[in-house]
C-alpha cells in the first residue's frame, strides 16, 4: 500500500538559513561596517542552515549513501588540484623557471650574452623606437633583463616622444639604440623580415663597453690565410674580431720586427717556411710579453721549430684521423674534437664540438718556466690515431708507425717575464735538428732559399713595403740625416729607413712629404697614440702563445660552424691579456628551419589528417565493437 506523504511547510523555513545569511553578508559588504546588524543576521542564517544540515543527516543518512561519498571524493579532488593549481601560480610569480625545448634553443641566451649582462657594471638601456611591439624582440629583450638589474629596455613611439627621438637622431621607426652613461651607439634596424638579433645586440654591448681597442697582426707573405675577401680566407674572422673592438692589420716581418703596439700575432697556416730573421723578430716579441697564436697545417714546415722547443712543443707531421665522424658526414681526416682542456679559452664549451679537416698533433713537453694547457684533444683510440701513412687511400692503423690516440690538437702556454728574459731577448734556443719524423723534400728545398733571401732584402735602401707603414720616415729622413730624436719619435720606423744614405730619394717617394709636415710631427704622433698608448700603459708580465695543428677551422664558411668560431676568438682575447672581455660562447645566428611544401605535399597533408588518420580510427573502433558484441 502505498504512503502518501504528508505536506510538511514547515521545512520551507530552513530557506531562511541562506537568505537571512546573504543579508548580513550584504548589509556588510555594502555598508562597509560589520556591526551588530549584519553580524545578527549572518549568525541566525548560519544556524538555521546548520540545523537544516543536522535535521537532514537524522532522517536520511545521506552521509552513509554511496552517492555521498562518491560526490565528496570528487569535491576534495577538485579542491586539491585547486590549491596546486594556486600553489603553483603562487610560486611562479615569485620564481622564475624557463625551460627551452627547441633543439637550437631559440629562446635561450648564449653563454657570452648572460655572462656579458650579468657582469654590467652601469645601467645599460635599449631604446627601441617602434610602434609596435614584437613579441619575438620583447622576448628576447626580456631573456637580457632577467640575467642582471642593470640590463633595461623600452619602446618608444617617435611620434609622442620627439625630443627624445631628435636626440637619438632617429629617422625612421624600428631603430634601436643601445645607451650605457654617455655613450649611445646603433644596434640595427627592424622591419618585417630582420627581428632584433642577439649577435648584433651582444655585438654592441661589447663594443660599448669596452672602451680600449687592441691591435692583431696577421703576418703575411708565406702563403698564410688572406684576411681579405676570396676562398679560404679570413673576413668572417677578421669581423668577429672587429666586433670585439680588435682592428685587424697585416704585418710583414722582413724588415722590421713586431711593432710595439701589437696586442697579438697571428701566423695563420704558413704553406712555406719563415726567414731566420723573422723567426728572431718573434721570439724577440714573445720575449718582451708578446702573444702569438700560431696555427700550422700538416705537412707544412714554417721553420718555427726553434721557436716552438723553447715552449716545450714540438709539431708531429702525422695526420691525425677520426673515423668517429662519418655519421655526420665528415670523413676520418676531420677529427671531431668534444674533449677540451681545463682554460679559459674553453672553459664553457663542455661537450660542444669542433671539428678540423687535416690537423696534425703536438707533442707537449714540460720546460721549466713555461705553463703548458691542452686545449684540444682527439678521441682516444680506437676512434682516432696519428696515421703516418699519408699516400694510402686505407686508412689502418700500424702499430709500428701510428701513435694512437687521444692527441693533442691544440695548446694554450704562459711564460711569466723575468728581468733575464726582458734583458736577453734572445735566449739560447736548444736545437731541434731532428724533430721532423718524417722528411718533407718539398718545403724544406724552399727553405734553402731563405738565408740567401734574407741579406738581399736587408741591404734593399727602398723597400716599399716598409715606406708605406711608416709614414713617420720620410720627414724625419729629411729634417736630418741621422738625427736621434727622430728615431725615437716613430715606433715603426725601420732601421734600413733611417740608414737610407739618399734622403732626397726617400722624400720624393713619399706621398706627405712637404716642408710643413718638417715643422709639426705631433700630428703624426697623435694619430697612432690611441693603440700605442694601451698597450704601452699596461705592462706585460707574462707571454703568451697559443698553438694549433690546423688553419682551416677559422676561414670563410668554417668560422660560424659550431664551436670553431668560439675556439680562434677565445684564443686572440686570451692572448690579448685583456681580463675583463668574456671568454665564453657567442651567440649564433638563428637558423631557418621553415618547411615549405608545394601544393601537393600540402593537399597529402591535409587529407591524411582530417580524413586518413580520423577514418583508421573509426574503424579500429568499429573492429574492436564487432569483436566484442
Amino acid at each position: 500500500m502505498k504512503k502518501i506523504k504528508k505536506k510538511q511547510p514547515w521545512k520551507y523555513l530552513f530557506w531562511l538559513g541562506p537568505f537571512f545569511a546573504t543579508v548580513g553578508l550584504t548589509a556588510g559588504l555594502v555598508s562597509g561596517n560589520w556591526g551588530l546588524i549584519p553580524l545578527v543576521f549572518l549568525i541566525i542564517g548560519i544556524v538555521i542552515s546548520g540545523a537544516w544540515v543536522v535535521w537532514q543527516s537524522q532522517q536520511s543518512h545521506w552521509w552513509k549513501q554511496r552517492s555521498t561519498q562518491a560526490g565528496t571524493n570528487a569535491l576534495v579532488a577538485i579542491l586539491a588540484v585547486l590549491v596546486i593549481l594556486g600553489l603553483i601560480n603562487f610560486l611562479a610569480t615569485r620564481y622564475h623557471l624557463r625551460a627551452d625545448l627547441t633543439e637550437t634553443q631559440l629562446f635561450t641566451l648564449a653563454p657570452q650574452s648572460k655572462e656579458l649582462v650579468r657582469g654590467l657594471q652601469q645601467p645599460v638601456k635599449v631604446w627601441v623606437f617602434d610602434v609596435n611591439q614584437n613579441s619575438q624582440d620583447r622576448e628576447l629583450l626580456e631573456n637580457y633583463q632577467r640575467q642582471g638589474r642593470n640590463f633595461k629596455f623600452e619602446y618608444v613611439d617617435p611620434q609622442t616622444r620627439p625630443g627624445l627621438a631628435d636626440k637619438y637622431g632617429v629617422k625612421e621607426y624600428g631603430e634601436v639604440y643601445l645607451e650605457s652613461g654617455e655613450k649611445r651607439q646603433l644596434v640595427q634596424k627592424l622591419n618585417e623580415t630582420e627581428r632584433l638579433s642577439e649577435v648584433k645586440l651582444t655585438n654592441r654591448l661589447q663594443q660599448i663597453l669596452n672602451s680600449t681597442t687592441a691591435l692583431v697582426y696577421f703576418l703575411q707573405g708565406h702563403g698564410e690565410r688572406p684576411i681579405a675577401a676570396g676562398e679560404g680566407g679570413m673576413t668572417q674572422a677578421v669581423e668577429g674580431l672587429s666586433n670585439k673592438n680588435y682592428t685587424a692589420s697585416p704585418l710583414n716581418l722582413t724588415n722590421s720586427q713586431v711593432p710595439n703596439d701589437a696586442a697579438v700575432v697571428i701566423v695563420n697556416g704558413p704553406k712555406r717556411g719563415l726567414f731566420d730573421s723573422e723567426v728572431k723578430a718573434l721570439q724577440n716579441y714573445l720575449n718582451r710579453g708578446g702573444n702569438v697564436l700560431l696555427t700550422i697545417d700538416p705537412n707544412t714546415d714554417p721553420n718555427l721549430n726553434s721557436l716552438l722547443q723553447e715552449w716545450g712543443v714540438r709539431l708531429d707531421n702525422r695526420l691525425i684521423v677520426d673515423v668517429s665522424g662519418g655519421g655526420v658526414g665528415l670523413g676520418p681526416a676531420a677529427p671531431i674534437i668534444t674533449d677540451y682542456g681545463q682554460h679559459p679559452i674553453t672553459k664553457d664549451f663542455a661537450n660542444g664540438i669542433s671539428f678540423y679537416r687535416l690537423a696534425r698533433p703536438l707533442e707537449i713537453t714540460q720546460v721549466p718556466g713555461v705553463e703548458a694547457t691542452p686545449l684540444l684533444r682527439s678521441k682516444p683510440y680506437p676512434n682516432s690515431w696519428a696515421e703516418s701513412d699519408l699516400q694510402s687511400e686505407k686508412l689502418e692503423f700500424n702499430p709500428d708507425k701510428d701513435l694512437k690516440g687521444p692527441l693533442t690538437l691544440g695548446v694554450a702556454l704562459t711564460r711569466k717575464l723575468t728581468a733575464k728574459s726582458e734583458a736577453t731577448p734572445s735566449p739560447t734556443p736548444q736545437a731541434s735538428p731532428t724533430l721532423s719524423p718524417l722528411p718533407l723534400p718539398s718545403i724544406q728545398g724552399q727553405a734553402t732559399t731563405s738565408p740567401t733571401a734574407s741579406p738581399t732584402n736587408q741591404a734593399s735602401p727602398t723597400p716599399t713595403a716598409a715606406a708605406t707603414t711608416s709614414p713617420t720616415a720620410s720627414p724625419t729622413n729629411q729634417a736630418s740625416p741621422t738625427p736621434t730624436a727622430a728615431a725615437t719619435t716613430s715606433p715603426t720606423a725601420s732601421p734600413t729607413n733611417q740608414a737610407s744614405p739618399t734622403p732626397t730619394a726617400a722624400a720624393t717617394t713619399s706621398p706627405t712629404a712637404s716642408p710643413t709636415n718638417q715643422a709639426s710631427p705631433t700630428p703624426t704622433a697623435a694619430a697612432t697614440t690611441s693603440p700605442t698608448t694601451e698597450k704601452s700603459e699596461k705592462p706585460a708580465t707574462e707571454s703568451r702563445l697559443v698553438v694549433i695543428g690546423n688553419s682551416d677551422f677559422a676561414t670563410n664558411g668554417l668560422f660560424q660552424q659550431q664551436l670553431n668560431g668560439d675556439v680562434f676568438l677565445n684564443s686572440v682575447t686570451w692572448l690579448s691579456q685583456q681580463d675583463q672581455q668574456p671568454l665564453s660562447i657567442s651567440p649564433k645566428e638563428v637558423k631557418n628551419r621553415r618547411i615549405n611544401l608545394t601544393t601537393a605535399q600540402a593537399n597529402v597533408l591535409i587529407l591524411s589528417s582530417l580524413l586518413i588518420l580520423p577514418l583508421i580510427g573509426l574503424l579500429a573502433a568499429a573492429f574492436i565493437w564487432w569483436r566484442r558484441r
